[in-house]
């Protein structure tokens, strides 16, 4: 029986500049025959995963987080250091310990991202900790690199079975690669749709000019200037998050993944991009958050209620946006079923009738607090199902 979780949200930003393409635009994309506003998942997930570390209601431990990172080497310095080896072999200690994963170094860093919980980290400093007069035996006396090292059987074997996730939230939750290890991939738990407008966006320009403040009456003009593109949308976003593999992923430990989806659903609501923020402020929570909650159905990312982009009207875009995704969300729950043992819960600010949820037996809330403990009940029922 697959357990699933589902996001939906509908969030009012203010002219900002969220999530900038490679030339400092705002990105976008073609929906429904006309360009909207776009805000990447990769930049929602790393708004919602650095969000963990710092969560006041929530803060996931940094023993079940994790860092992605090519300075490898300069962490385990770090730990090593920590259990008193700190020598001028260290480094090459280390990417010997390394190269028997195949985890091949150059100049300390690793070839890619890697994307480590700290439990993992951890352990593989303590081994080469355990190990440090094999590993030094084994660094090449001349500096040059002879393939990979022969290492003892139960240093490989262990350094391998370090590598098992780590019981990392964020790792368990958006997965990774390791290029060289494909047995220790993960695949993610939780999936991000692209945030869109539910309406059409036009791009927009800031022409901006900068005082010299030591300036003399002599001078004119401006000491700079220069152009900001920017744009407002109201976006749809959807995540979906797959209940079983999370557990899977956080080796069957059923309280830290309800922890999970706590600490997964919160910063999903309050964590905002950081992009131009400094220029912006768009600092605007979502109007409407709706959470549903069940076994053995089909996902259903409601995008389509905005097809047709919403109009500029009196009713305003947020409100009109929400009275969609509702009727939406009804239609396909009648014409797909609601699986087993639904529960949904959510919060809506606007004036928008959610008549239809209520009749639907979905829960309404008033606040954040309020809707995260309601669905990490509903979750907590499911646990042994």
């Amino acid at each position: 029986m697959s357990r699933t979780l589902e996001i939906h949200m509908i969030q009012n930003f203010a002219p900002s500049n969220l999530n900038r393409d490679d030339t400092g635009s705002p990105k976008d994309a073609f929906f429904g025959g006309s360009r909207r506003a776009r805000i990447s998942s990769q930049c929602l997930k790393r708004s919602i995963r650095t969000r963990f570390a710092s969560d006041p209601a929530d803060r996931i431990p940094d023993e079940h987080l994790a860092v992605r990172t090519q300075r490898v080497t300069e962490r385990l310095s770090e730990l090593l250091e920590e259990r008193g080896r700190s020598t001028d072999d260290t480094d090459a200690i280390i990417e010997v310990a390394l190269g028997g994963l195949s985890l091949t170094l150059k100049d300390g860093m690793s070839q890619y991202l890697l994307f480590l919980g700290n439990q993992e980290l951890d352990r593989v400093a303590e081994l080469i900790d355990e190990h440090w007069d094999a590993l030094s035996g084994a660094v090449p006396s001349d500096g040059k690199k002879s393939g990979k090292p022969k290492l003892p059987k139960e240093l490989t074997a262990g350094l391998d079975d370090a590598l098992d996730g780590g019981k990392a939230i964020d790792v368990a939750l958006f997965g990774r690669m390791l290029a060289n290890l494909p047995h220790r991939n993960q695949d993610a738990a939780a999936q991000v749709a692209h945030a869109i407008s539910t309406h059409k966006v036009e791009r927009e320009f800031d022409f901006y000019t900068a005082v010299d403040d030591l300036n003399t009456a002599a001078d004119t003009g401006a000491g700079m200037l220069g152009t900001i593109e920017f744009n407002s949308a109201c976006f749809y976003r959807y995540a979906a998050l797959d209940l079983d593999l999370l557990a899977a992923n956080l080796l069957g430990d059923d309280e830290l993944a309800i922890r999970g989806v706590g600490a997964f659903l919160r910063a999903s609501i309050v964590a905002i991009p950081t992009g131009k923020q400094s220029s912006f402020a768009a600092h605007n929570p979502p109007s409407f958050v709706g959470v549903s909650v069940r076994s053995d159905a089909v996902p259903r990312n409601l995008v389509n209620a905005f097809e047709k982009p919403v109009p500029n009207s009196d009713e305003g875009l947020t409100d009109r946006s929400v009275a969609l995704l509702i009727e939406e969300w009804m239609k396909l729950d009648a014409a797909y079923g609601v699986g087993d043992n639904p529960s949904s819960a959510y919060m809506n600010l606007t004036d928008a009738d959610s008549g239809d949820l209520n009749n639907a037996d979905a829960k309404q809330v008033t606040s954040v607090e309020e809707l995260v403990a309601s669905v990490v009940s509903a979750v907590r029922a499911t646990v042994g199902g």
